[in-house]
């Protein structure tokens, strides 16, 4: 495809648009860094020749990138309470995810 083209993937129960040369997020995959990762749930490929929708995967598709390392993100505070019972907890939570760079766009057959 052109270079223009893009991909929408699953990964961690998400689903995430990408293109080459692109920097993404996605939850922590637990590869070092440096490392070459391969998405294979391609759920559609589009560009300037149109989209190609999969059901529920294109088939022969994958997505390839470039781990840029682990990093984890701002803390987000939880916060419980009950009204008139003196009950209240707070709690913190930092979500780990993984930044990969999106290096190629294979579209199978």
């Amino acid at each position: 495809m052109s270079s223009s083209s893009f991909a929408v993937i699953s990964t961690g129960g998400r689903q995430v648009k990408v293109s080459p040369g692109e920097v993404v997020r996605v939850d922590r995959l637990g590869s070092a860094e440096g490392d070459s990762v391969t998405f294979d749930e391609v759920l559609l490929i589009g560009g300037e020749d149109g989209a190609r929708v999969g059901s529920p995967n294109v088939a022969g598709a994958s997505v390839t990138g470039k781990v840029l390392g682990d990093h984890r993100d701002r803390k987000v505070i939880v916060f419980k309470m009950k009204r008139r019972k003196g009950y209240r907890r707070t709690n913190g939570h930092r979500q780990t995810y993984t930044l990969v760079r999106i290096e190629e766009i294979r579209h199978g057959g």
